[in-house]
């Protein structure tokens, strides 16, 4: 009687043919758009402020939406608006609305022009540089405006 018929079974002997393949960590990808780099500090700036822009956008709808119900409290709302610290909100909006569109441009690029995945770090430092010329154009004005300058 031999062993396979007695019920026991032995060990599989390794095929030199095919040996296991060896277990390991996946490897972390390296220089992806993401993962800490330019990209993802775009992408989180980019969600920051189109979730704030959204907000914005909510209570600006309900304040005008008061002038329905009573128009007194439409007039008291657009008298706080006009504080400096509104003033300054208006400034964070503003700064807000031009990254988001910018970015936005951005993305539009990465996504539809063949080579844009190559240059998106020129591209997101063409963004922060067209940002800060149009805020430093907006800004001073601004501010003279609000604290009556």
């Amino acid at each position: 009687m031999s062993e396979k018929s007695a019920g026991t079974v032995s060990a599989p002997q390794p095929d030199k043919k095919y040996p296991l393949p060896k277990l390991s960590a996946p490897k972390m990808p390296r220089g992806t758009l993401y993962r800490g780099n330019t990209g993802m500090w775009s992408w989180v700036l980019h969600r920051i402020t189109g979730v704030a822009i959204f907000f914005f956008l909510l209570v600006h709808i309900l304040d005008t939406a008061l002038v329905r119900v009573s128009p007194e409290a439409y007039n008291a709302v657009i008298n706080q608006y006009k504080t400096p610290i509104m003033g300054l909100g208006e400034l964070g909006l503003v700064v807000a609305i031009g990254f988001h569109a910018l970015n936005g441009l951005r993305i539009i690029l990465i996504d539809f022009w063949s080579v844009g995945p190559r240059y998106h770090k020129l591209m997101f430092v063409v963004v922060i540089l067209l940002w800060i010329v149009l805020l430093v154009g907006f800004t001073p004005r601004h501010l003279m405006h609000v604290f009556g300058g």
